[in-house]
């Protein structure tokens, strides 16, 4: 009988502190990874890729210590045009055929105030990898109606398309593309 009074006690102060470092995986239906490239210079084209999956680890404690796993099913474009997203899987852009994937890897956290921070990492495209900075805010933390715990981010960063070896040429307005990134985790 003094085990089961001494357990309760216990298993309150246990769960009334947060868990050090939790492990994320993303939920790929409040995930995504969207970009914006210019046409041109006259106007900006938007897109997504649609499949993704990965997982991060967050410490409120320790936020140097974060680190973020990603794969992009690059096939998945999504830039609201059939046509364009054919040719955006061809080898003149993604070559999707021989690079289905694409990944980002972390190296790195600074947290850069109270809510933001920068990531840094090693993005694959193309079979070309570069590192990449990612200036990163907190979104919120908390429990969800379901008895789960979840975290989100936003980022964002840019990339040159020539870094990773995309031939295709729409004039100097259109040789970076904005990445914004929006993530949201479940702890496991």
């Amino acid at each position: 009988m003094k085990r089961r009074n001494l357990f309760l006690p216990l298993l309150l102060l246990a769960t009334a502190f947060p868990v050090a470092a939790a492990d994320f995986k993303l939920d790929d239906a409040h995930s995504f990874i969207q970009f914006r490239i210019q046409h041109l210079g006259f106007s900006w084209l938007y897109g997504r890729f649609n499949t993704l999956e990965g997982n991060f680890s967050y410490d409120e404690k320790s936020p140097d210590k974060a680190r973020v796993q990603v794969a992009i099913d690059v096939a998945s474009i999504d830039s609201n045009h059939a046509e364009r997203d054919k040719h955006l899987r061809s080898e003149e852009f993604f070559a999707v055929k021989e690079y289905p994937k694409a990944t980002f890897v972390s190296t790195g956290y600074q947290p850069t105030g109270s809510e933001t921070g920068r990531l840094t990492g090693n993005l694959t495209l193309r079979g070309i990898t570069r590192p990449v900075t990612i200036e990163v805010s907190k979104m919120g933390a908390g429990d969800d109606p379901w008895g789960g715990y979840r975290r989100g981010f936003h980022g964002t960063t840019t990339i040159a398309l020539a870094d990773f070896g995309i031939p295709y040429d729409l004039g100097p307005a259109a040789r970076t593309a904005e990445l914004m990134l929006s993530i949201e985790g479940i702890k496991q």
